[in-house]
């Protein structure tokens, strides 16, 4: 091995040589796997992202050695340099590469004999010299220099963004901007966090501090703004945030004074980047300020919903209690009073709502509207958010039911992002959409369904209201059913063969702040009482690889699902995650691992998607499609070292995942109640132990609750189960929906 010098301060080691061949490289994200020539003329092989490379490029690379279980001692490139070859030797191979579009072997080896050392300096600053080359015409010869001054901003941007991002965020830069990334860069770091994914506002305020950016400048104040709104987006799910409360956010944030904020503020609703709404509320007026995406994302769902509730098409002469009747003579069934409003509410309004808690009969109502739409000859599409939830419904409705993203038809094309074929201008066929578990609907989501429906069609949204909020930004059915609006019709009774259910009826005391029976042993709802986190931890270990087994048998433990408040502590998801991974998934020399952020994926770990990616690829068969989103659980069936993938089957579709993509997915033996939402599990077990007493809530217990279907399983301290119990805080969220569903109740400043 040659002599590596150290980088100070992190570890890596540096290796300088030249590229020998390529063997792998992926021109959409820059990872390549090379044969690389030292100059001590040792050849080694070295992987990471590395764009446009190719053989005869000189390069000074720096990383650490690892060793591949398949392919053996590699060097694992952190950072790089790029230099190009300098004698006419080293040129020729560089270009009889194909690194350079339109240039092959021959055309190499005329440029050469022309040109010589020279090529480069001709390629880049004369290319209308090219032209003197057999088979290069003006605009082949455009074509070569283009490409090569491209290669040269991508060199030029590696070297200055590597002190600050990763080869991996580098590339990302300079696709989307092109030759002018370094100089965007300089002239406003700031605008990194505001176009690129993955870059937030402390990387971009790091990278102005060392450009010697005044750090109370506008730009800065302005940017800290927009991040302050994005970030309580991202974290809380608000849509706006009250004025007041963004100026003090920001200033904090920023250590500036809030009118410094105050200023920034109107100046980007000047340039159209923010919306400031005054509203009028039972509180008293306030002003809202919002992105611009939130805001036309907020309107654009209240507009639709009133033009689908005003535009449906009338069912003229019918007798609906008629319908009602027969449906109850042809199956052979009862309906309650509420369950009758509900249907009759679907058919003679555009847009219903109907909520109510589990055993309630939902299910019974949208079952008879699929019979009475189908005999009206309405053709009905039924979704729900998750994929999850969506094969539930088809189960429980004997129909098939799409997630929301398919039944848009979710399109991923050449490299593009993904966007939705069914909008407003390609609506939906159907006449009628039902959409379950519509509590997990966030505000894009909402807006991209609501664009697709036709005008007449009618929309009924079936959830329960008591549940946590949507994992994304906005509160979507508790305010349509604060407006007041529209139709909405909450179901209360629970019926008799659900009151049997101790599941059931102990959800329903939770939610009316009652606590749960915990003394019942015979039930499919247990308490197991336990003292300290640890104590807690090591039961709910116990109870997946031991006793729920032996008593059920072996095949319920792919049935359990742990759902804890908390991620913190020994009882919260992490440590169980760890705990939980060790014992029904431990290492063998038949599984092969990947260390990421200090966490071991091995194969055969159940996994989460823990943001929605609308551009990661499934297969289900020969079927293609994209998008996989956030709460989607999976089991990892292979880790690929060799070309540095990860593949996951989420129930029937299966997905590769590039290894600088695994920030994505984290282990999902143990989950939190807010990444449960929209799903159900045979068996839940609850952890109650210590948290942050904002997550011991009323409606976190409700809902953790709610998710089991056959089974729950408390574990711990009876009096936590008190403190949710008598906790009803509800998740705040700041939305406008509600209030801009009142007729002039919001005005525009």
């Amino acid at each position: 091995m040659s002599e590596d010098v150290k980088i100070p301060g992190d570890g890596s080691e540096k290796l300088s040589g030249s590229v020998e061949s390529v063997i792998y490289h992926n021109e959409e994200n820059g990872y390549a796997i090379l044969d690389f020539g030292t100059s001590e003329n040792e050849l080694v092989t070295i992987v990471g992202t590395m764009p446009y490379v190719a053989e005869g490029d000189e390069l000074t690379v720096w990383g650490k050695w690892v060793h591949n279980p398949k392919y053996g001692r590699q060097f694992a490139v952190q950072q790089f340099e790029k230099r190009l070859p300098s004698d006419a030797a080293a040129i020729l191979r560089y270009l009889s590469s194909g690194a350079i579009k339109g240039v092959g072997a021959k055309k190499a080896q005329r440029i050469v004999d022309l040109f010589g050392e020279d090529s480069f300096d001709v390629i880049e600053n004369h290319p209308d010299w090219l032209t003197q080359v057999q088979g290069i015409n003006r605009r082949l010869a455009d074509s070569i220099s283009e490409e090569f001054r491209r290669q040269a901003g991508v060199r030029a941007a590696m070297m200055f963004f590597r002190d600050f991002f990763g080869a991996t965020l580098t590339v990302r830069i300079y696709n989307a901007w092109g030759a002018t990334a370094v100089d965007r860069t300089k002239a406003n770091p700031y605008a990194l966090c505001e176009e690129i994914e993955g870059i937030g506002f402390e990387k971009a305020d790091m990278m102005a501090e060392h450009l010697g950016i005044d750090r109370s400048g506008l730009e800065r104040v302005k940017s800290g703004v927009l991040y302050t709104l994005s970030y309580n987006a991202a974290q809380h799910g608000h849509m706006c945030l009250p004025q007041p409360q963004l100026y003090e956010a920001a200033a904090t944030l920023l250590d500036v004074e809030s009118e410094r904020v105050e200023t920034a503020v109107a100046e980007l609703v000047r340039e159209g980047k923010l919306r400031r709404i005054h509203a009028h509320t039972k509180e008293g007026d306030t002003t809202y300020v919002y992105d611009r995406a939130s805001y036309l994302c907020e309107r654009n769902i209240a507009e639709r919903l009133v033009v689908i509730d005003r535009s449906a098409v009338a069912i003229e002469n019918t007798d609906i209690s008629g319908f009602i009747a027969r449906e109850e003579r042809m199956g052979g069934t009862h309906y309650v009073t509420l369950q009758k409003a509900a249907i009759a509410g679907a058919l003679e309004n555009g847009v219903m709502v109907l909520t109510g808690g589990p055993g309630t009969g939902k299910t019974t109502v949208v079952r008879a509207l699929l019979r009475i739409f189908d005999s009206m000859g309405l053709r009905v599409a039924l979704c729900a958010p998750t994929g999850r939830a969506a094969k539930r419904m088809s189960e429980a409705t004997s129909a098939e039911a799409k997630t929301v993203h398919r039944l848009l038809e979710m399109n991923y094309n050449g490299g593009r992002k993904a966007e939705f074929l069914r909008n407003e201008r390609n609506r939906l066929d159907e006449d009628v959409i039902i959409v379950d578990e519509s509590s997990m609907l966030d505000a894009p989501l909402t807006a991209a369904l609501l664009a697709a429906i036709k005008p007449g069609a009618r929309l009924v949204l079936v959830g329960d209201a008591n549940q946590l909020p949507s994992v994304g930004a906005g509160n979507v059915l508790r305010d349509i059913i604060a407006s007041g609006r529209f139709e909405t019709v909450a179901l209360t009774e629970i019926f008799r063969q659900a009151r049997d259910s101790l599941i059931v009826t102990n959800a329903h005391a939770i939610h009316r702040g009652e606590m749960p029976r915990l003394d019942v042993k015979n039930s499919d709802f247990f308490y197991l009482p336990r003292g300290a986190d640890r104590e807690i931890a090591m039961t709910v270990a116990d109870l997946c690889q031991n006793r729920l087994p032996r008593a059920y048998g072996a095949e319920i433990v792919g049935g359990i699902q742990v759902i804890c408040p908390s991620r913190k502590g020994e009882a919260g998801t992490e440590n169980l995650n760890r705990l939980l991974q060790a014992i029904l998934n431990p290492p063998a020399p038949y599984k092969r691992e990947h260390v990421v952020r200090e966490l071991t994926f091995r194969e055969g770990d159940r996994v989460m998607q823990i943001r929605n990616n609308y551009d990661l690829m499934w297969e289900r068969g020969e079927e293609t499609g994209c998008g996989v989103f956030n709460g989607d659980i999976g089991v990892i069936e292979e880790i690929n070292k060799g070309n540095k993938s990860l593949s996951v089957a989420f129930d029937d579709r299966h997905v590769t995942y590039d290894f600088t993509g695994l920030e994505e997915l984290e282990l999902a033996y143990a989950v939190t109640v807010h990444k449960s939402q929209g799903s159900e599990y045979p068996v839940v077990i609850l952890p109650l132990c210590h948290a942050a007493p904002m997550l011991l809530t009323r409606n976190l217990f409700y809902t953790a609750v709610t998710r089991a279907q056959k089974m729950v399983v408390l574990v711990g301290k009876s009096e936590i189960a008190e403190r949710m119990v008598a906790n009803n805080r509800q998740t705040m969220r700041y939305t406008g929906l509600a209030a801009r569903l009142f007729v002039d109740r919001e005005v525009e400043q």
